[in-house]
């Protein structure tokens, strides 16, 4: 066995894999928090504190060679694979605080972890504040690295845990730490899950609003890539991180910025604050693809968001058009959401309405919008409208300060709606 962290120097024993008998009965009274039980074993029968229980075992591993083929590919290992805990790390995890003060007085050591995780990483990852509190009043270290090469503040993950991170700041840990694996530190998890306090916390003690991880995402970009769960929360969040200072022009190892990560989540909130604080709409990242084209890969996955809302925004802010040539494609993959059709239709002063196109539409994607198709499809051969025209050379002339400048206009508010491409179901 590798060595073990924390202060226990010895070989601890391990309990084999539990069956009926003492051992048995002693891990029960740690899982279901008997506080009276346990003090029975640790008091009578002197049962060892820092034990470590094998709680599964598995003599052949299956390991996933490949998904990519008919069925699972793999091989059998010819390692076991072992779930070791200890009764400190059972009961922490499990909320359990009156057993966790009984084994800290009993000795148990704080940092045991031959399981790869920590008493604090158990309690931190259930937000079991109580347990970590006791935890680092007996000397805890909150700087504990798992197998995985976390500390407990990575853990702190859920709204839940907000407790748990106030005390490990408190006592010392350091929130720009970076886990090892994925070079993440707290305000990267934070942004991740979309908490709020836990990134006020973080940042009130200096963590640092750009800091990179192993893939040179800052956590504003982070965030940006995430579904909108919660979307107001998520605007919050990129308020409080921009408010901070955080870079919207931040590029990941793929070029990617926090613009086009929110494009790729249909995320219009986060599109138009980035956008309205100067992100570049027309960055492109490693594959060549600009923001409009994240949000158009997405769409058709994404309509519940309301993808239309991202292209819109995007183009009255002056994003470049896609090649007139290659609107069929566009037709393709965004059939099942004609909103982006007609917006982006409609920047055009004229595009020739090609007889493939109606082949890009699937049947019943036509059918179940046969009113703006039929709109578009009309236009085989023919010229715009004046109106149009008009709304063109207006748009032309305002450029990327569509956005800014149409709204000034003395005009109705529908004209207002239209000259900024609202869609409304049909091609005028």
């Amino acid at each position: 066995m590798a060595e073990l962290p924390g202060a226990v120097t010895e070989k601890p024993h391990v309990c084999p894999k539990l069956g009926p008998g003492p051992a048995s009965s002693y891990y029960a009274a740690l899982v279901t928090g008997d506080l009276r039980s346990l003090q029975l074993f640790t008091d009578r029968y002197h049962e060892d504190v820092n034990r470590v229980f094998e709680v599964g075992q598995k003599e052949l591993r299956w390991q996933v060679k490949s998904l990519a083929s008919y069925g699972l590919s793999g091989l059998w290992s010819l390692e076991y694979e072992r779930e070791l805990s200890t009764p400190l790390c059972i009961a922490a995890g499990r909320g359990h605080a009156g057993c966790v003060h009984h084994l800290l007085r009993r000795q148990a050591a704080p940092d045991l972890a031959p399981g790869g995780w920590g008493a604090l990483h158990e309690a931190c990852r259930g937000g079991h504040a109580a347990c970590v509190a006791l935890l680092l009043e007996h000397h805890a270290d909150p700087q504990l690295r798992s197998h995985d090469g976390r500390a407990p503040l990575h853990l702190c993950a859920t709204p839940g845990t907000l407790g748990c991170a106030e005390l490990l700041v408190n006592h010392g840990a350091t929130v720009d730490l970076p886990a090892e694996d994925t070079g993440d530190t707290a305000l990267h998890v934070a942004a991740r899950h979309c908490l709020y306090e836990h990134a006020q916390l973080y940042l009130a003690r200096g963590a640092g609003v750009d800091q990179r991880n192993g893939r040179e995402e800052t956590p504003l970009s982070v965030l940006c890539g995430q579904a909108p769960r919660d979307p107001d929360g998520c605007l919050q969040l990129c308020r409080l991180l921009v408010r901070h200072g955080a870079d919207v022009e931040a590029r990941d190892d793929a070029r990617r910025g926090p613009l086009h990560k929110a494009c790729s989540q249909a995320n219009y909130r986060l599109v138009h604050f980035l956008l309205r604080h100067g992100a570049d709409v027309n960055a492109f990242d490693y594959d060549g693809l600009s923001p409009l084209g994240c949000v158009l890969r997405a769409a058709a996955c994404k309509r519940e968001l309301q993808p239309h809302l991202c292209v819109q925004a995007l183009l009255n802010h002056g994003s470049q058009k896609i090649w007139p040539g290659a609107f069929v494609k566009v037709l393709q993959s965004c059939a099942t959401v004609p909103e982006i059709i007609e917006i982006l239709f409609n920047s055009y002063s004229q595009i020739p309405v090609a007889e493939n196109w109606a082949e890009a539409v699937p049947e019943e994607v036509f059918q179940q919008h046969l009113p703006f198709y039929e709109s578009l499809f009309q236009l085989s051969g023919t010229a715009r409208h004046l109106q149009h025209l008009c709304r063109f050379a207006i748009r032309k002339k305002f450029g990327g300060e569509c956005h800014r400048l149409i709204p000034l206009l003395p005009v109705p508010k529908p004209l207002r709606d239209y000259l900024l491409l609202e869609p409304v179901g049909a091609v005028l």
